[in-house]
């Protein structure tokens, strides 16, 4: 039984891979680099959580198919469930850098 997470909100339009983007900030102000870069990021992360969830379901419903005998293509199930395997490992890797990094800023010395 897979888990299935609830889209956040927002359209895919492309792979993982091509959602690395660099972020650039605007030059009129470390105020206005500092929102863009947080929103940038904030979006990116988004629509990293939108793809999880649309490869995790497509990837239930082709083992629907595939239960019920109806599944055409045994390979896109199995590309399906890897997808959306390696998506979770990295999603689950960037929480954890990210709780490190917390972590790490909390225990500074000021």
């Amino acid at each position: 039984m897979a888990l299935s997470i609830p889209p956040i909100g927002g359209a895919i339009t492309s792979p993982l891979a091509t959602r690395v983007q660099s972020v650039t900030a605007p030059s009129s102000g470390a105020t206005s680099a500092a929102t863009s870069s947080t929103s940038s990021t904030g979006n990116q992360f988004t629509n990293m959580l939108d793809q999880l969830s649309n490869a995790q379901n497509q990837a239930d419903v082709l083992a629907k198919q595939a239960a019920t005998g109806d599944l055409s293509s045994i390979q896109a199930l199995t590309m399906a469930t890897t997808e959306a395997q390696l998506m979770t490992q990295l999603t689950v890797t960037i929480r954890n850098r990210a709780l490190e990094a917390f972590k790490d800023i909390m225990g500074m010395q000021v």
